[in-house]
């Protein structure tokens, strides 16, 4: 890629609607658009839609449906007998058939506008960030960022932040930690563009129409204890 600053610099483009593979790992960002219509769930993810506030259940059910085809693409099963549901931390987990998954690591995120699933081997996390809340993520960059860390994201322009929120939350989600409390901190943020964090984890951010989309891995050395080959089709490294 050749041409000024903006253009070396700006974060790749990922295209709503198609499934992406990147990594090893699946990935799909949907619009949330259009009046909200109950899709067909089982009844164990039925009862916990139901458990859910109101103005939460559009976004739940859009995300569980994006992991739920992701899943039945990579194993080549109908997606009716995926289901994902939480466990006790609230991370999503999959089920085939009614058989756990546990070689298979979901994560899922939404925004009022979007939703974004991921599908892999090893420890995933994604993250949806607006480019609107680049704003209210810096007031609360004092609580998840360390002072090297805000130099960056005030040096890199105004989608860092939303960014930089996006890397740590999936980050942390990838540890099935919380965003709330230490566990952001202990995330060594150490570039933006491209994407580099501390410790076994690979990182990347797109621009998804007006949201900054994070995708993070732990990465297992080759041969280590339940290392995997990729999810579905054969995956370009990154």
């Amino acid at each position: 890629m050749t041409g000024g600053s903006a253009v070396r610099t700006a974060f790749p483009v990922l295209a709503p609607g198609p499934v992406h593979r990147w990594g090893g790992a699946l990935l799909v960002v949907a619009r949330r658009c259009g009046p909200y219509r109950p899709p067909p769930l089982s009844g164990a993810e039925r009862r916990v839609l139901e458990a859910l506030p109101a103005w939460r259940r559009a976004e739940w059910t859009l995300g569980r449906l994006l992991a739920k085809r992701l899943v039945g693409e990579a194993l080549t099963v109908p997606p009716g007998e995926v289901e994902v549901l939480p466990r006790d931390d609230g991370s999503p987990r999959v089920l085939v058939g009614g058989f756990p998954m546990p070689a298979l690591h979901v994560s899922i995120s939404h925004t009022a506008r979007h939703a974004a699933a991921v599908l892999a081997p090893d420890p995933v996390g994604v993250d949806l960030c607006e480019r609107a809340s680049a704003a209210a993520v810096r007031r609360v960059a004092d609580h998840v960022l360390s002072p090297g860390e805000r130099s960056l994201v005030t040096a890199d322009g105004p989608e860092a932040a939303a960014a930089a929120w996006a890397l740590k939350e999936a980050a942390v989600k990838a540890d099935r930690s919380s965003v709330f409390g230490a566990a952001p901190r202990r995330v060594a943020l150490l570039g933006l563009r491209p994407p580099v964090l501390g410790g076994h984890r690979r990182a990347m951010v797109w621009r998804a129409d007006d949201a900054l989309l994070a995708l993070v891995q732990v990465h297992r050395p080759a041969g280590g204890p339940g290392r995997q080959h990729c999810v579905g089709a054969p995956c370009p490294g990154g």
